[in-house]
């Protein structure tokens, strides 16, 4: 943040060295209603997260110009990689973010390019969404765009990025580097204001690991569960309800997962599923243990039943009943 005529203005590190601040824009309200300008620290008041971890996102994104952002499920990684994406950007403009979901039928031709079927029984080449993102976001060198994947390794991603895997590295997005893709002669590169955040669900036993090739070219960065800091300050306004009492023992839970030799820190229970409460009711809160919480124990613990059961009466305790 810098200081200007007595007014906070965020100066984006992605503003391509122009110096340029991200200003309130003379636009009709109708057009400031979807883009409202979004800074460093309305991304910090929103998220549960330390300014000392949103220094570290910035960077390792300035420097490798792609991240994944890994926890378990409810730590909100989808919510952090769109704000992130808004304060860098100064605004929130979803021109300039793209969002998909991975999953293993997901394939190159999806993604770059491909053949489809049209409606005289023969087939167009048809741009994915990423390669029309990218000419997108050439477009428009002066501004960031943001790419974000969830689920990045539900997919095979050897296939769906093929030749592309190569592009997508910090020090190698300029038009020198620009190859023919499978389906095209056309020479494409991915453009240096262009940033991939991927999503990564570390509890999820059923995803193969990412292989060398592809994980050396991202910044991983851990999303813990956030029971701390900001969301204290939130858990305020309950103060009546038995929310305080309930992450308590979510903790206690979050601390056996770490110790159990079979889960460990990516399995534990994130802050989100308490995160956008209405009251903070013992009916909601009801709702939530019994169904989210209790099936993700039974999940993790199904196989151990008297683990599962101390715990979830333990939490179900916590509301006094049983």
């Amino acid at each position: 943040m810098i200081e200007e005529n007595n007014e906070s203005i965020y100066v984006s590190p992605y503003a391509k060295n122009t110096g340029r601040k991200v200003e309130p824009e003379t636009v009709d309200p109708v057009y400031m209603a979807v883009k409202t300008n979004y800074t460093s620290e309305d991304f910090l008041s929103e998220a549960y997260i330390s300014k000392e971890k949103y220094v570290q996102m910035i960077r390792r994104l300035d420097r490798k110009k792609n991240i994944i952002l890994q926890g378990a499920p409810g730590v909100g990684k989808t919510f952090l990689a769109k704000r992130l994406a808004y304060s860098l950007i100064g605004k929130k403009d979803d021109d300039r973010v793209a969002m998909i979901q991975f999953h293993q039928n997901y394939a190159y031709e999806d993604f770059v390019m491909g053949f489809r079927p049209n409606e005289t029984g023969g087939f167009n080449l048809e741009k994915g969404l990423f390669y029309t993102f990218c000419q997108k976001a050439k477009d428009d060198m002066e501004n960031p765009y943001f790419f974000i994947i969830d689920e990045i390794n539900r997919g095979n991603l050897s296939k769906i990025f093929g030749e592309l895997l190569l592009l997508i590295e910090a020090d190698k997005r300029d038009k020198k580097f620009a190859i023919e893709t499978t389906y095209s002669k056309e020479r494409f590169y991915i453009p240096s204001n262009l940033y991939i955040i991927g999503l990564m669900n570390t509890a999820d036993r059923s995803l193969a690991v990412m292989d060398y090739a592809l994980r050396r070219r991202f910044s991983f960065i851990e999303i813990d569960p956030a029971f701390g800091g900001n969301f204290e300050r939130y858990m305020k306004q309950f103060e009546h309800t038995k929310l305080s009492r309930v992450i308590q023992v979510i903790m206690q839970i979050n601390e056996a997962i770490t110790q159990d030799e079979s889960l460990g820190r990516g399995f534990r229970i994130g802050h989100s599923y308490f995160s956008d409460l209405n009251n903070g009711s013992d009916e909601e809160l009801y709702e939530i243990i019994e169904c989210e919480i209790v099936p993700l124990l039974e999940e993790y613990w199904g196989e151990n039943y008297e683990k599962f059961s101390t715990y979830v009466k333990v939490l179900r305790g916590a509301l006094q009943y049983a």
